[in-house]
């Protein structure tokens, strides 16, 4: 018996691999923007502790160093952090054999990432929570050092701006979307949905283009596999 949680929680860990080498650079990149906006580590070891969430932290330290107040940088936390209701929902059916108790815990570590891993793990073969915090636990922890390290050795870079750290954001979403581009219905519902944004900045006030973009393309998908 306990050679064989050995065994998961390995599996979780090696599984992990990949997202750690993504984690740590992009992580490292938040941290520097994050002090180039004010943030010490402190502040940054806090947000990434309980807040886990790339792209939402990657917006929060934009709007706060832009002097955004604390309700509208909620508010898009959580639009932007919607699509983890999905995961959850996928990942549920592969969570009937594990103690109620230890489902919160594990659901606090879903990134885009790690559930990417994880769903493709757990249609292979029944996994026990031991993986689960293997694997995620795993990918955790590199992203916390990683954020406090960038947001630690920030204030020594003079320009951050020169490293092209900017780009870590809109590069981090580009990755995730080649990851979900699986024929060319996808592609098109992608091209779709970047056209809308594109057309929404020129044509309606405010910051809604992404969210209105977002909300026509996933119709647009949904009447299409109605058709199919």
């Amino acid at each position: 018996m306990q050679s064989c949680k050995k065994d998961e929680l390995v599996f979780g860990v090696k599984r992990a691999a990949p997202i750690v080498m993504g984690y740590i650079p992009v992580g490292f990149a938040l941290g520097v923007m994050a002090a180039d906006a004010g943030l010490d580590p402190l502040h940054m070891s806090l947000m990434s502790l309980f807040v886990y969430a790339g792209s939402a932290q990657f917006i929060a330290v934009e709007m706060l160093g832009s002097g955004v107040s604390a309700i509208p940088i909620i508010i898009t936390t959580f639009l932007v952090n919607l699509r983890h209701f999905l995961f959850s929902a996928s990942l549920a059916p592969h969570f009937r054999e594990i103690k109620q108790k230890f489902i919160p815990l594990i659901s606090f570590f879903i990134t885009d990432e790690s559930f990417a891993v994880s769903i493709t793990d757990a249609k292979q073969r029944p996994l026990s929570h031991i993986y689960y915090f293997g694997l995620y636990m795993t990918a955790y922890s590199s992203w916390v050092i990683s954020t406090i390290m960038g947001a630690t050795l920030g204030n020594l870079i003079p320009d951050t701006k020169a490293l092209g750290f900017d780009f870590a954001l809109p590069g981090m979403f580009l990755a995730l979307l080649c990851m979900q581009l699986k024929n060319v219905r996808f592609v098109l519902v992608a091209l779709i949905s970047g056209f809308l944004s594109i057309l929404f900045i020129y044509t309606i006030p405010g910051n809604w283009n992404v969210i209105l973009a977002s909300v026509i393309a996933a119709m647009v998908g949904v009447f299409m596999d109605n058709e199919d």
